[in-house]
């Protein structure tokens, strides 16, 4: 019943999503072939993972997600940003995404480095333009937002990762880049939902504990999925981190050392988020689907 009582609310909350910003592209007055590479990439699909725990965030204290839809658009474009960029010739070199051409391969380098530039400013301009939003709370989740993205965050995460390649790294270096890379844009939508639901600051402070270890939740299963996965499921080629010679979870632990340290960070997840008083919540599905995910 649990795992119906999901599927329905990622289903519901995947379109309702799709409809919000397909509704924001519509009223966008921009070049044509800089929208379509923008929406090919929105539209590639994905399980919309991240603006979908900012739902579930602010469900567990609040009602009416209305308010914090701009928020996961914005989220949603971020990481969308960062998928395009992360598949140009000069990062990771993917010609598929989740079983599509990737941008570069569909339109072209440069078209695809500007639609994802476009994704990350357009992001905060949503934000800011909410009108069901205070002037405190545009600051307030801009602020995180720039901080979660930027070289504090995911683009710092990024380049660690990137100089990790080829190194042997210690698990406490592998999860400060995979805390940045991965877990700060989780960070976000977990205390955007919570602080716009008007959550505690002593509830916000263990949701955000929480994230952090979702975040590597996410990543190892990441690793593991590229090792065991199935290539048709995951839609890109298994062995990828391999190849490209990258610090993974089972390249440091093994595979089942992986597992066994993901089922350490799922613990740590669910006590923070009983601290919260959000166990009955629908984040405690989540983390378990962030952990047992096959693609």
């Amino acid at each position: 019943m649990a795992h119906k009582r999901l599927q329905a609310y990622l289903t519901y909350y995947q379109e309702e999503l799709e409809k919000a910003y397909t509704s924001c592209f519509n009223k966008l007055e921009i070049p044509g072939n800089l929208k379509q590479s923008m929406l090919y990439s929105l539209d590639a699909g994905g399980k919309r993972l991240r603006p979908i725990l900012l739902f579930a965030s602010y469900e567990a204290y609040g009602q009416d997600v209305q308010k914090a839809m701009s928020s996961a658009i914005a989220l949603e474009m971020i990481h969308t940003y960062s998928l395009i960029h992360d598949d140009l010739p000069a990062m990771d070199d993917d010609d598929y995404r989740r079983g599509m051409l990737t941008n570069h391969k569909k339109f072209d380098e440069a078209t695809a480095i500007l639609a994802g530039d476009a994704l990350l400013t357009y992001s905060f301009e949503l934000i800011l333009n909410d009108p069901l939003l205070t002037a405190d709370e545009k600051v307030t989740l801009t602020r995180e937002l720039t901080a979660c993205s930027g070289p504090k965050g995911m683009v710092g995460g990024q380049i660690l990762d990137m100089e990790a390649e080829k190194q042997s790294v210690s698990l406490e270096a592998m999860e400060e880049i995979h805390a940045l890379k991965t877990g700060e844009l989780i960070r976000f939508a977990i205390f955007a939902g919570a602080y716009l639901a008007n959550a505690t600051e002593e509830q916000v402070r263990y949701l955000e504990k929480y994230a952090y270890y979702l975040g590597l939740i996410f990543q190892v299963q990441d690793d593991i999925l590229d090792v065991s996965g199935e290539e048709e499921k995951l839609g890109k080629r298994v062995g990828s981190d391999e190849l490209n010679e990258k610090s993974t979870y089972p390249k440091l632990l093994g595979l089942e050392g992986a597992i066994a340290q993901k089922e350490k960070y799922v613990q740590q997840a669910y006590e923070n988020l009983k601290l919260a008083g959000a166990e009955d919540s629908l984040l405690k599905a989540l983390t378990d689907y962030f952990s047992e995910r096959d693609h």
